[in-house]
């Protein structure tokens, strides 16, 4: 079997470095005109309102790459918790302000791209066999990120809030209701 080239993984993690950040300018742009009210409701406790896709996204992100690529704390052991899909529907009451929302997502984006730099220097302890792991996390990553783009849109639909412009990469397509990342 031919060898992996380490530069051609290096130009696939900055496609994907790429791909993550028009993910989540697509997300911010499912919420950046809707109040904050509207972005706190839910319909009923079997439901869960936009703010809480959007700081379920981050933590599923954080959990990720603090648990598989560099063991770090916690940025937010509460929100950790809050943000668990593995909590039901009627324990997702009483979210933080959207504010801190938006704090902690952008907090996670940032040690994501921290991560990202320190593969891409070289400085991470085991560069190379992180270069190969981290493209599956990535991938789940964005298509994660996407995921909640159905749901937020029917959120949007019942507040009586058009739907946003199409996604802004054009590596993505469509399946189901799902957009997902093709990785051609």
């Amino acid at each position: 079997m031919p060898a992996v080239s380490l530069r051609g993984k290096v130009m696939d993690l900055l496609i994907l470095r790429e791909e993550y950040d028009l993910a989540r300018r697509y997300t911010q742009s499912l919420y950046e005109d809707l109040s904050a009210a509207d972005v706190q409701w839910r319909p009923t406790a079997k439901s869960s309102g936009i703010a809480w896709h959007l700081g379920h996204q981050a933590a599923i992100n954080h959990f990720l790459l603090r648990n598989l690529v560099n063991a770090e704390p916690s940025l937010n052991p509460q929100f950790d918790a809050l943000f668990d899909a593995a909590n039901p529907e009627k324990q997702r009451d009483d979210l933080p302000p959207l504010a801190q929302i938006i704090a902690y997502r952008e907090a996670v984006a940032q040690r994501t791209h921290a991560h990202l730099e320190a593969l891409l220097r070289g400085a991470h302890p085991g560069t190379e066999q992180m270069l190969h792991a981290i493209e599956p996390i990535l991938v789940s990553l964005i298509n994660h990120e996407y995921q909640h783009d159905c749901w937020v849109r029917e959120m949007r639909t019942t507040l009586g809030h058009a739907k946003p412009d199409t996604v802004l990469s054009t590596r993505v397509q469509q399946v189901g209701a799902y957009w997902v990342l093709r990785l051609v």
